[in-house]
C-alpha cells in the first residue's frame, strides 16, 4: 500500500543529507555505467571479429605454397613448390568424406578487364563452383559457375558488384561480353560478398579456362576446402586440425619437402584461428564482467554503509516509534524502502547514461576489430534489478538490527 507520509520522510532524510546521498548514488550509478560501457565494448569487439570471419566460410582450410628453405633427400633449398591439378584431385578424393565444399584456384592479379570504352585492372580468379559457398557470395543476378562450365572450359565470368558498377554503370551486364587481356568472356552472373568492396572488385572464371587462357597448364595457386561441421564446436575444430595437418604432410611427401619446412607448404586453418580468437574474446568479456561487478559491489557497500549511519542517527527516533507501538516489520520496511529507492534511482540513471553514450559514440567508431558496441537491454536491466536486490540486502542488515533495539535502550542513545 502506498504510504505518502513514509515517502515524505524518505525525501526529507535525503534532503537533509544531500552530499552523502549524492556520493552514495554516484558510486552506484558509476558501477552500472562502467559495467554497461565494458559490456558494450566487449560486444563491439565480438561484432568486429565476427565481421572479419564473415568474409569467408569459418570452417575453411586454405593451402598455398612457397620456396623450400631446407635441403631434403638430396634436393637443395630454394625450390618453388608448384601444386598441380593432380594434387588437388588426390586430396579431394582421399578426404572426400570430411570435405563439404572445395575449389582449386589459379588467379591473375591486376588483369585488364574491358567493356566497350571502360577498362579496369582487377583480379581474375579461376575457380570451381564450390567457391560461391566458400566465399559466402550471394548472387545479385544471373548464376554462378557450374560443372559444365568447368568441364568444357567455357569462357564465362561471374563479376563482383563493384566491377559491374565500374564497367557497366546502370546497364544490365548479363550476357554481355567483357574482354580479359583480349580474350572474350560472357557475363553470366553478378555477386556480392560480405567481405566488402575489395572482394567485389574481381571476376570469377572456370579454373580450367583460366589455366588454358593464361598458359598455366596444370598449375594451381591455391586449394580451398571447407570441412563438414558437427554440432560440437570442439569436435569440428579437432577434425579441422587433423585435416590441415594431413593435407600439409600429403603435399610435403608428394613434393619431397622436409617435414619441418614451414615455408614450402602452408596450410591456414580458419576454424582453429576462430576458436582461439573467440576464446580470447570470452576471456576479455569475463574480465570486463569481473571489473564491472567489482565496481557495483563497491557501490552496494556504500549503500550498506550509509544505511548503517542512518540507523545510528535515527536510533532515538526508532525507539520512540517502537514505544508508540510500531512493529519491527514497519521499522525494517522504512529503512529498506530508502535503500531500495537510492539504489534503484542511481542504478537506472547509470544504465540510461551508459546506453545513451554507447548509442551516441558507437556509430562513430571505425575499426576492423571493434564494430557497433552495444548492450543487450534485457541483460542491462536484469543487472539493475540484481543491484537493487543487493542494495536491499545491504540495507536489511542495519534495518534488522534497528528493529531488534529495545525502546528503553534506544531512548538512552545520545
Amino acid at each position: 500500500m502506498f504510504n505518502v507520509e513514509r515517502w515524505q520522510e524518505i525525501f526529507e532524510t535525503l534532503r537533509k543529507n544531500k552530499l552523502r546521498t549524492f556520493l552514495t548514488g554516484l558510486s552506484v550509478a558509476s558501477g552500472i555505467f562502467i559495467l554497461v560501457i565494458l559490456l558494450g565494448f566487449s560486444k563491439g569487439l565480438e561484432n568486429g571479429v565476427r565481421s572479419e570471419f564473415e568474409g569467408d566460410a569459418t570452417n575453411l582450410i586454405t593451402v598455398w605454397t612457397g620456396v623450400t628453405t631446407k635441403g631434403y633427400k638430396g634436393l637443395n633449398p630454394g625450390r618453388y613448390v608448384q601444386m598441380k591439378n593432380d594434387n588437388f584431385d588426390l586430396i579431394s578424393e582421399k578426404y572426400k568424406d570430411n570435405i563439404d565444399h572445395k575449389s582449386s584456384i589459379y588467379s591473375i592479379w591486376g588483369a585488364q578487364i574491358t567493356y566497350n570504352n571502360e577498362s579496369v585492372n582487377y583480379r581474375v580468379r579461376g575457380v570451381m563452383p564450390g567457391q560461391q559457398f566458400i566465399e559466402n557470395a550471394s548472387l545479385v543476378s544471373g548464376r554462378f559457375l557450374n560443372e559444365p562450365d568447368l568441364e568444357e572450359s567455357r569462357k564465362v565470368a561471374v563479376i563482383g558488384q563493384r566491377l559491374k558498377l565500374d564497367l557497366f554503370k546502370n546497364e544490365d551486364p548479363l550476357d554481355k561480353i567483357i574482354s580479359i587481356f583480349g580474350v572474350n568472356f560472357k557475363v553470366v552472373g553478378v555477386f556480392t560478398d560480405p567481405g566488402g568492396e575489395r572482394e567485389e572488385q574481381q571476376a570469377y572464371i572456370p579454373v580450367s579456362t583460366s589455366q588454358k587462357v593464361f598458359g598455366a597448364g596444370q598449375d594451381i595457386r591455391n586449394m580451398l576446402f571447407t570441412i563438414k561441421m558437427s554440432d560440437n564446436f570442439e569436435e569440428a575444430t579437432q577434425l579441422s586440425n587433423q585435416m590441415a595437418l594431413a593435407i600439409e604432410n600429403e603435399l610435403k611427401t608428394i613434393h619431397t619437402v622436409a617435414p619441418d619446412d614451414q615455408s614450402a607448404v602452408r596450410v591456414f586453418n580458419r576454424l582453429d584461428e576462430a576458436r582461439k580468437i573467440y576464446s580470447l574474446i570470452a576471456t576479455i568479456q569475463a574480465v570486463f564482467w569481473f571489473i564491472g561487478i567489482g565496481t557495483i559491489v563497491a557501490g552496494v557497500v556504500g549503500v550498506g554503509n550509509i544505511m548503517i549511519i542512518i540507523v545510528k542517527e535515527r536510533t532515538k527516533e526508532i525507539g520512540i516509534r517502537k514505544a508508540l507501538g510500531a512493529q519491527p516489520n514497519s521499522i525494517i520496511g522504512m529503512i529498506l524502502q530508502e535503500a531500495i529507492f537510492v539504489t534503484m534511482f542511481a542504478g537506472l540513471f547509470g544504465l540510461v547514461f551508459g546506453l545513451g553514450l554507447l548509442e551516441l559514440v558507437g556509430p562513430q567508431i571505425e575499426s576492423d576489430f571493434l564494430k557497433y558496441p552495444q548492450v543487450n537491454f534485457n541483460i542491462a536491466l536484469t543487472t539493475v534489478f540484481i543491484l537493487v536486490f543487493a542494495g536491499a540486502l545491504a540495507g536489511f542488515i542495519p534495518a534488522y538490527r534497528a528493529a531488534k533495539i529495545k525502546p528503553i535502550v534506544a531512548l538512552r542513545d545520545e
